[in-house]
């Protein structure tokens, strides 16, 4: 048949459920895209096939299909077995939020789980991320909406879909402070705790790693020299392996206490090394 989607991106959207995933379609009708919400696993050919046959003003399809699905969820590996072997290219977004945050969703808005009545909502949740693990494996997006607004969510799915198949890895250099939590959408995780810590140091406590009194303060100390040049070391080693292994994205968080000091001034000069690499690179600041 051939994939008759051209340039248009085909993206399967999933995850937890309360974790975003309508708010996610909406977005993605806002920029253009053919979408269906809880759409059964065996009817995504037909789908697809169905917007080969569309006027050709839309930028893209985006389908959901999550838990909800019941057993035709389970049916979902074989449509991606089915959409290769058509040579359609797809992408997985998958989005999740740690439980504390879906269990306050979920009793704020009254709604029961997909896998309820019949355990607790915490069960419910410890069993969805269990069958979603292999699924969550294979994405090649995934975002944490646990702090995210409506807005901040829509702009990183613009983000995502703002690459092309010439972008080699888009790398994300977070910075983040352990008391708020680690992030759930990290591939790599620093901690820099070790460092001196200028919230000790009068002058400099109120002020953030974006200062130059701060990252002046922090690379001072020869144990922050060395330590980043083993760290930009090791990602310039790492990097071109996740790009032979056909990674498209990257998020390496780097973790202080509060997240206001050391990570920030290391994710700036991880984010600046990385760019130099010729890498796409966002650089967020999470606790700041």
């Amino acid at each position: 048949m051939g994939n008759c989607l051209g340039e248009k991106r085909l993206v399967i959207i999933t995850g937890l459920s309360g974790a975003g995933k309508s708010e996610a379609i909406r977005s993605f009708e806002d920029l253009g895209y053919f979408c269906v919400d809880n759409l059964p696993p065996v009817l995504i050919v037909k789908f697809v096939e169905l917007f080969c046959h569309s006027d050709g003003r839309f930028a893209g399809v985006a389908i959901v299909c999550d838990i909800r699905g019941g057993q035709f969820f389970d049916d979902l590996f074989v449509a991606f077995q089915e959409l290769e072997a058509l040579g359609y290219k797809y992408n997985i977004l998958f989005l999740e939020a740690s439980d504390e945050v879906l269990i306050r969703r979920f009793k704020e808005t009254r709604r029961r789980h997909p896998l309820g009545p019949e355990r607790g909502i915490a069960e419910s949740i410890s069993e969805e991320r269990r069958r979603l693990g292999e699924l969550r494996g294979r994405a090649d997006r995934i975002i944490d909406t646990s702090s995210l607004t409506v807005a901040e969510l829509k702009k990183q799915i613009t983000a995502y879909l703002e690459k092309t198949e010439t972008d080699r890895l888009t790398v994300t250099c977070m910075s983040f402070g352990f008391a708020n939590g680690i992030p759930l959408d990290a591939d790599l995780v620093i901690d820099v705790r070790f460092l001196p810590n200028p919230f000790y140091v009068e002058s400099l406590k109120n002020l953030t790693g974006n200062d130059k009194e701060v990252d002046e303060y922090i690379f001072k100390w020869p144990i922050a020299q060395r330590f980043m040049d083993k760290l930009l070391d090791f990602v310039g080693f790492l990097t071109p392996q996740y790009v032979s292994e056909g990674k498209t994205h990257l998020t390496i968080a780097i973790g202080c206490t509060g997240g206001r000091h050391r990570s920030v001034a290391m994710a700036n000069r991880l984010a600046e090394y990385v760019r130099s690499q010729g890498y796409k690179t966002v650089l967020e600041h999470r606790d700041i």
